[in-house]
């Protein structure tokens, strides 16, 4: 008798976890239960589109080993279906000595991770590879490389329901209930209206992005990790300008803070994204500032968790916020590198929000996290690289739901 799983979420982990159980779980049945009219409208569909290499992690962390075996998987998923892999390379770009000092420690962790091809830079070498580039020191990772995220899941949707999974969107889960050893999922479809059972299943995947803790806490699961919602804001290079840079700038990150700071990323249909910031989110699908869920604020506001976060960050917080209201500001940040820059190269992109999972002390949860509950699996934080390594992950997550 075939098994029956639902899927919670069409982003690319959850694309990912039923492409796979579709080939290769046979005989299976897979729901995709996706509560927008289209798959991977939130954080699949609003990222730089950057495969990471694997420069920073913590050598045998998941991060790390997920990025290293999932680029390979998403490679040669790409050729399989001719979809864009363009390995147009990352310079790190040191301003300052203890940017070259931190330059350093990535290296050792990149090499660690085996990263190909990484290889220290001098100012004029950095020139040969960005000429518009300009730093006393750097960092390249010449297969860093870009893809369409979003085009990646709905192949990966395409696939499983080619064999035979069923895409259901426009449905909101509202509720988990294990009834003799099955998982009874209700919730409401866009058609049917009214709040109704939307199936009994042997197993539950929940791959909920911005909603995973409140989906989770639904399945039985604990309070925390809690999502937080930040917001990237980005901009873009005019056409005339996009000569200005060839693949993909970063400044070197700086340990303390938990974002990358800005940066300039080429993408597959030729534009140059800036950016991101990060501000806090008034809203967990926040896009806009006009977007605010009063009831999110005061559930941020109530918790001494994230008071304790925003105590720690709060300089890092003011310059971020700076950076959103003041385009100059902003451009300035991303001029620090490309010094030929101007106010009037760029023009508005869309925003991303990023599920920022945190622990119930305040601490932000760097690695993967996920729980179980019976019969129902609960992605908890899937930070970058998680779009890298979505194959990688999916392969987890299936041989953990099976474990028994």
């Amino acid at each position: 008798m075939a098994r029956r799983y639902a899927v919670v979420g069409g982003g690319i982990i959850g694309a990912a976890v039923a492409r796979a159980i579709s080939l290769f779980h046979q005989p299976a049945h897979v729901s995709v239960l996706e509560k927008e009219p289209t798959p991977g409208l939130h954080q699949t569909g609003r990222n730089s589109g950057v495969v990471h290499a694997g420069l920073y992690y913590t050598p045998g962390s998941a991060k790390a080993r997920f990025a290293r075996r999932g680029i390979g998987l998403l490679r040669a998923y790409c050729d399989e279906h001719g979809l864009t892999y363009d390995e147009c390379g990352k310079v790190l770009v040191a301003l300052t000595d203890q940017d070259r000092r931190r330059l350093a420690d990535i290296e050792a962790r990149a090499k660690a991770n085996g990263v190909p091809g990484i290889r220290m830079l001098d100012a004029d070498q950095i020139r040969e590879i960005e000429p518009h580039v300009s730093g006393i020191a750097g960092l390249h990772s010449p297969t860093t490389a870009i893809v369409d995220f979003a085009a990646v899941a709905r192949q990966m949707l395409e696939e499983a329901a080619e064999a035979g999974a069923d895409v259901r969107t426009g449905v909101d889960v509202t509720g988990f209930r294990e009834v003799a050893g099955e998982v009874h999922v209700s919730g409401r479809d866009a058609q049917a209206g009214a709040a109704q059972v939307l199936g009994a299943f042997d197993y539950v995947v929940i791959c909920a992005g911005l909603h995973a803790d409140r989906l989770a806490r639904l399945a039985g699961d604990d309070e925390y990790p809690r999502i937080v919602p930040f917001r990237g804001e980005f901009a873009a290079l005019r056409d005339d300008r996009r000569h200005l840079v060839n693949g993909l700038v970063y400044p070197v990150p700086d340990p303390r803070y938990p974002f990358l700071g800005v940066h300039l990323t080429k993408r597959v249909n030729g534009g140059v994204l800036i950016g991101p910031n990060a501000v806090l989110a008034l809203a967990r699908e926040g896009y806009g500032r006009g977007q605010i869920d009063i009831r999110e604020l005061g559930r941020l506001a109530g918790w001494a968790g994230f008071r304790r976060f925003a105590r720690k960050n709060w300089r890092t917080g003011v310059r971020e916020v700076y950076g959103s209201v003041s385009r100059r500001a902003f451009v300035s940040a991303a001029r620090r590198y490309v010094p030929e820059l101007r106010l009037d190269d760029v023009v508005p992109a869309p925003a991303g929000v990023r599920a920022q999972a945190m622990d119930a002390d305040g601490t932000l949860v760097d690695d993967f996290r996920v729980s179980r509950r019976g019969r129902i699996l609960c992605v908890r934080n899937a930070p970058s690289p998680a779009a890298t390594a979505a194959l990688a992950i999916a392969d987890d997550i299936l041989t953990e739901l099976h474990r028994e």
